[in-house]
Parts: structure tokens; C-alpha cells; sequence
């Protein structure tokens, strides 16, 4: 599977540790992440992380045009719902995204886990082989 990690900044740290727990999943896929996001998580755990651009810089919208060109299959995005965003725009496209795609989409620890213990499990259907 290709995974997306995107992080807002307060949440990075939860991204960090949410990686290195799940380090043994993530490393049989392929991973993408936005680059500060990438180079941390990568720098903790050693994962080989393919980096776009920082989120404000254009990294949010790189992850877009990958989603939209069917290049991702998961995306975990620990958001801030908390903190205004200058690039929120971005965000919510992302998120549309998402949704119009048919890809599965975490936003916070919990729905995290849950898909990384169901990938882990080979659990994740294809999502091409569900009914629209």
C-alpha cells in the first residue's frame, strides 16, 4: 500500500510516536509524507519516507494531486482542529479529496490505529473492489 503521514505542528510529536509503534507496518509499504513531518518521523525511526514539500509550501497539495492521480491508497493527517491554519484551504481540498476518491482517511490517533492494526492484519479492502 502507498501511505500518506501528513502532521499539523502540535501534532507531530503524536505522529512520531504513532511511527515508531507501528514501525513493522509501515515499513512493508510505501510512505509519503509531507517534509518536515517526513524528515522527523523518519529521523526517529529509520523508515525510508519518500518527502514532498512542507504542508504551507505545497506538500498538502502534492499528497492532493497524488491522491487525485489514484497514487495513494491511506492517508493518516493528525490535524489540529484546534489551531488556525494559513494553508487550510489546502487542507479541506486534501480532505474533499479524500472522500472523492474513496480512500481511507485518519485524522487522529485513535482512527490512526485503528487502520494501522487493520493493515497490519491485512484487513483494509481494496478499495476498488467495494461497491460505490
Amino acid at each position: 500500500m502507498r501511505i500518506a503521514l501528513i502532521a499539523h505542528d502540535k501534532k507531530k510529536s503524536k505522529m512520531i510516536k504513532l511511527a515508531c509503534k507501528y514501525k513493522d507496518v509501515l515499513a512493508k509499504h510505501e510512505i509519503y509524507a509531507t517534509g518536515t513531518t517526513g524528515t522527523l518521523v523518519m529521523g526517529e525511526t529509520g523508515l525510508v519516507i519518500n518527502r514532498m514539500k512542507s504542508g504551507p509550501l505545497g506538500g498538502d497539495q502534492q499528497i492532493g494531486s497524488m491522491i487525485a492521480n489514484d497514487q495513494l491508497d491511506l492517508v493518516i493527517f493528525l490535524r489540529d482542529p484546534l489551531t488556525a491554519q494559513p494553508h487550510e484551504p489546502d487542507v479541506s481540498a486534501l480532505l474533499r479529496l479524500c472522500d472523492v476518491m474513496n480512500i481511507p482517511l485518519a485524522t487522529n490517533i485513535s482512527s490512526a490505529e485503528i487502520m494501522l492494526i487493520a493493515l497490519e492484519r491485512n484487513e483494509i479492502p481494496c478499495r476498488k473492489d467495494i461497491a460505490e
